[in-house]
């Protein structure tokens, strides 16, 4: 990259690393409150039925008790909670009814965590219990047709059936992928505190003032009185972006008790209290040509959720624009069972639904007797095949060219099982990375001192990505200051809203309106500057006046210091507000987050162009030949993701994507025991993820891409893409090195024996 003196772009530390790593970043649950409460839950242990009471004898006498809320005592004080999707999600302490397991049948509240741990242990439960369906063909489950939205409908181009029929090549297979849980280092905490009428919620939070929003409705309160605080998120991954039942029942002890109440939920409670990634079920019909061309692509998906909730992912939105197809058929449809409902996991449409279409498209390829990348290149689109738009930029296959030319793919035996050292069968697999660029409406407050240094103000959400750096570079960049000189305040929703943190819109929403709030700063001083008769850029026209090194400056070199061109406009600090609507979603969604109203423009829902990040994994696997263990020592990833503004922590977010994607493939799953309907492993000794030694040489290419069209600034986002398509290209690999296919995830010696 030339040294353009642009900021954006360029590797920087993070301005919030000394805090992290010397403890003096305050998470949640580490916010200084006086004279706190805590409380502990008491959750179902049944996964279906009716609740004939509670005894509170023993509980109630441990010494320190405070109260304990039950349906009962407190059941019609709070609405309930909508889920990730807005609909109804699964209740608590509304009513008597249980709705799954480890559901919130109880809020123990003591004067220390101690003695709230003893007494929620000692609430003894009476059940009148049903026998639940706990998941796909699980006796009483209902299966129904996703709810059309603008995002989730069934798709239809063509008539993939007929070019099926008569196609010479051509795959139908169905794959499955498991109950997956965030687990984030950082538990489900809330602290509230009222002050009056006012009450401020500590909460880590992908949607502060979703959160906001949606907590005033529960309590029946104006929006006003609500404050939420997350300056510090400890992993999220989607499971802190929307609301959960826990919130409201806190906020009702800490009212009735005129006191601080604390929540830290036990690792096992987040398994039910929160959200995790369903199940899934696929079948792919793929069809082509002797050359390998797509003549028709099928897939349809099966989605586990909860009774009360049609949540689905729905990510066919995404497969059915992969590749050039003239024949294309997409259908979902949702499995109501008894467990809690599910929501986002990062990439949450994209990592189970691209696993079934990269598997597939293997399976075409040794069908086809051709290379899995040729393969791609023959169907690279040049267009979205559904509706015919454009895409922003796609780099796909020069993501595929740049890794396969570090990974030495060109040396690939095509034939399985052909590749060996030792004891230890060799396989390379590959698969297309990819996620839509979503941006969001924000808002932010921005204030220029005549020194040079500036504080920008808004609700965003710094959850582990570098969040405040990234604000910090785009507001120097656009105000012409160093790094250094600029402080960035977010995680308050006393702050200026920002849309909820998640489908990678992140960078790209706090960078632009970041940007949109510079150039107010920048155009006023212009415009004073070219009209004042006792400046040196008289006469000049104000939109070539840039801001840099301190000082007003035109193209022709005249320069007038800041502190000068500021006493113009302002006798201090310069200050403004500003508010952002990308280009695609209406005016007034800007003003609808004060409102606790979250909104983001889609790269699959605008109407000038697709909007997609994309990328390609290589991986290399060993199987050993005779206990067939799997281990995946080498892989190298490709991403083209328009702007990197922080190439350093980007870096970093697309190593531990395509570490979870190792873990998708070869670890994660949630255990169900289907008798009951309950999690078997809902702790971090038996839910399996990677360690060091399962990721030995992991290796990240980031190929430049400018994109002019996706948004202003061409960030497209790259939270999600790391984790697509590693779970396929894992599988693939596994074929190769074996023969033999395996279409359920995870991967598990068991199934090559």
């Amino acid at each position: 990259m030339a040294d353009d003196g642009s900021l954006i772009g360029k590797p920087a530390v993070r301005v919030d690393g000394v805090a992290k790593v010397t403890g003096q970043a305050r998470y949640a649950s580490d916010e200084p409150v006086a004279n706190s409460a805590y409380a502990y839950l008491v959750t179902s242990a049944v996964s279906k039925g009716r609740l004939r009471g509670l005894d509170l004898g023993a509980a109630r006498a441990v010494r320190g008790v405070l109260d304990i809320l039950t349906h009962g005592s407190v059941g019609g004080q709070v609405k309930p909670p909508p889920g990730p999707d807005g609909q109804a999600s699964t209740t608590t302490l509304e009513s008597d009814q249980i709705w799954h397991d480890g559901q919130i049948i109880a809020v123990v509240v003591a004067d220390s965590f101690e003695a709230a741990r003893e007494a929620a242990h000692k609430v003894v439960a009476g059940y009148a219990p049903e026998a639940p369906s706990a998941t796909f063909d699980s006796p009483g489950v209902l299966v129904e047709p996703r709810k059309p939205g603008p995002r989730s409908k069934d798709i239809a181009v063509g008539d993939p059936a007929a070019a099926f029929a008569k196609a010479p090549v051509k795959v139908d297979q169905r794959y499955s992928t498991p109950t997956q849980h965030h687990n984030p280092l950082e538990l489900f905490t809330t602290t509230c505190v009222w002050n009056g009428p006012k009450l401020t919620v500590y909460e880590p939070s992908q949607s502060m003032w979703g959160l906001k929003g949606a907590l005033a409705k529960q309590l029946g309160i104006e929006i006003a009185q609500v404050r939420t605080v997350s300056r510090y998120v400890g992993g999220a991954f989607g499971s802190k972006g929307s609301i959960t039942s826990r919130t409201a029942w806190i906020a009702v002890a800490a009212r009735l008790l005129d006191r601080p109440v604390k929540l830290v939920a036990t690792r096992d409670q987040g398994f039910t209290i929160a959200t995790y990634r369903a199940e899934t079920r696929h079948r792919v019909q793929l069809a082509a040509d002797r050359k390998g061309r797509l003549t028709a692509l099928t897939h349809e998906g099966w989605e586990v959720t909860s009774r009360p909730s049609s949540y689905n992912v729905s990510g066919v939105e995404t497969t059915a624009r992969m590749y050039a197809c003239p024949n294309i058929a997409t259908r979902v449809s949702v499995v109501h069972a008894d467990r809690n409902t599910p929501g986002y996991m990062r990439a949450p449409p994209d990592t189970p639904y691209m696993f079934a279409l990269e598997s597939a498209m293997d399976e075409l390829a040794y069908a086809l007797a051709m290379d899995p990348i040729a393969l791609r290149r023959a169907n690279d689109a040049k267009a979205d095949p559904v509706d015919g738009k454009p895409y922003s930029s796609r780099s796909l296959m020069a993501c595929y060219d740049a890794a396969a030319e570090r990974f030495g793919w060109a040396r690939r035996n095509p034939k399985p099982g052909s590749m060996r050292d030792g004891d230890w069968l060799i396989g390379w697999g590959c698969a297309t990375a990819t996620y839509p660029s979503n941006v969001g409406p924000a808002a932010a407050r921005l204030s220029l001192s005549p020194d040079g240094k500036a504080l920008i103000q808004l609700a965003g959400h710094e959850i582990g990505t570098g969040a405040y750096t990234v604000v910090a570079i785009a507001t120097a960049q656009g105000l012409g200051l160093a790094v250094e000189d600029v402080t960035v305040q977010m995680g308050d929703s006393d702050l200026p809203p920002v849309t909820v943190a998640g489908g990678s819109n992140n960078a790209a929403t706090t960078s632009l309106v970041a940007t949109k709030a510079c150039e107010d700063l920048r155009s006023r001083l212009a415009a004073a500057a070219a009209q004042a008769a006792d400046s040196p850029l008289k006469g000049a026209d104000p939109a070539s006046l840039k801001l840099a090194g301190r000082a007003l400056v035109g193209p022709d070199g005249r320069r007038e210091a800041l502190a000068k061109a500021m006493a113009r406009v302002a006798g201090g600090a310069l200050e403004t507000h500003v508010e952002f609507s990308p280009e695609g979603l209406p005016p007034t969604a800007a003003a609808g987050l004060y409102q606790g109203r979250t909104a983001m423009l889609s790269g699959l829902g605008r109407k000038d162009v697709t909007a997609f990040a994309f990328g390609a994994h290589l991986v290399e696997v060993r199987v050993h030949a005779r206990t067939c263990e799997i281990r995946a020592p080498r892989v190298v990833s490709a991403f083209a993701a328009g702007t990197i503004v922080n190439p350093l922590t980007a870096g970093s977010q697309y190593l531990g994507g395509a570490t979870w994607g190792l873990s998708s493939a070869l670890h994660e799953a949630t255990e169900i025991d289907r008798r009951s309907a309950r999690y078997v492993n809902d702790n971090l000794a038996d839910y399996l993820i990677p360690v060091n030694a399962d990721v030995v040489d992991l290796q990240v290419i980031m190929l430049p891409e400018a994109d002019a069209r996706v948004n202003p600034l061409g960030i497209k986002g790259i939270g999600e893409i790391g984790i697509v398509g590693m779970n396929a290209a894992v599988a693939n690999a596994v074929f190769h090195a074996t023969g033999k296919r395996i279409r359920d995830l995870p991967l598990r010696a068991e199934q090559l024996l």
